[in-house]
């Protein structure tokens, strides 16, 4: 196990070394997530651990993406993606054009809970979502849109609970122990690497999830965040957060509005 001082010190030189900022990661994440990596690949000294992380590159990336992925599943929290469903595409119906971002999209299961829900509402057809992470290793999983089968029983029920009345092994095909959703689909994804830490608004959007990803963030960061999802937020467009995530201390009062009991904020101004 690596002690609070070391995981400083760590924090210090990956920043020297590489310039990646983990410094507003939350300590307790981070420190579980190092400790994980430290025990996995069988160090026992935390010079020999520093040191690997310093001169390898190849071993640099492969710690920061252990520690940046996220879990995630298809239609996670059926009831969010009713309210979306229900309430939020009818609003977005009568626009020409409909972008949308999820902002920390791991291996892109909610990227493709959100293309079948726009396809049901017949929006897909003019709609673009923008997909990223600061995890490479994860977007290249999520570009393929390739699933384990095993997993399709539990995200059909989440499906069915969301609000969902299609077949839905209609929007994959298995094959081997994976399913491989539709290409329909994926045609309307743009995948990148973007890191919420560093990087800056590239466009304006109608609606941008970012779910379970700032509670691994510390205060400033989520704040920071936050602000980057405010300057990319059209007015009138909506802001959806992971379930202990807020936007209370981050904007001015008054300028969102919630939206049911969900973790969902529309921009009034």
């Amino acid at each position: 196990m690596i002690e609070d001082i070391e995981l400083e010190t760590l924090i210090n030189e990956v920043y020297e070394y590489y310039g990646f900022d983990f410094g507003s990661y939350s300590r307790a994440s981070l420190k579980r997530r190092v400790n994980r990596i430290y025990q996995l690949d069988g160090f026992s000294h935390f010079e020999q651990f520093l040191s690997k992380v310093r001169y390898d590159p190849e071993y640099f990336r492969h710690m920061v993406d252990e520690i940046t992925v996220n879990v995630t599943e298809m239609f996670r929290d059926p009831s969010f993606y009713k309210v979306i469903r229900n309430q939020i595409l009818p609003l977005l119906d009568a626009k020409p054009f409909i972008r949308l971002w999820h902002a920390g999209c791991s291996t892109g299961e909610e990227v493709y809970s959100m293309a079948i829900l726009l396809k049901e509402a017949g929006l897909l057809h003019k709609s673009l979502i923008y997909a990223t992470d600061i995890n490479v290793k994860v977007l290249e999983t999520a570009k393929k849109g390739i699933f384990p089968l095993r997993m399709m029983k539990e995200y059909s029920e989440n499906y069915r609970d969301s609000g969902g009345k299609e077949d839905f092994s209609n929007y994959y095909t298995a094959n081997y122990g994976i399913a491989k959703f539709n290409e329909d689909l994926a045609q309307k994804m743009v995948f990148s690497q973007h890191n919420l830490v560093s990087d800056t608004s590239f466009n304006e959007f109608d609606v941008i999830f970012c779910r379970n990803v700032l509670i691994y963030f510390d205060n400033d960061l989520q704040k920071r965040a936050i602000n980057l999802f405010d300057d990319s937020l059209a007015l009138l467009g909506f802001l959806a957060l992971g379930t202990k995530e807020t936007i209370k201390y981050s904007v001015s009062p008054g300028k969102y509005k919630q939206l049911d009991r969900e973790k969902i904020w529309r921009k009034i101004r």
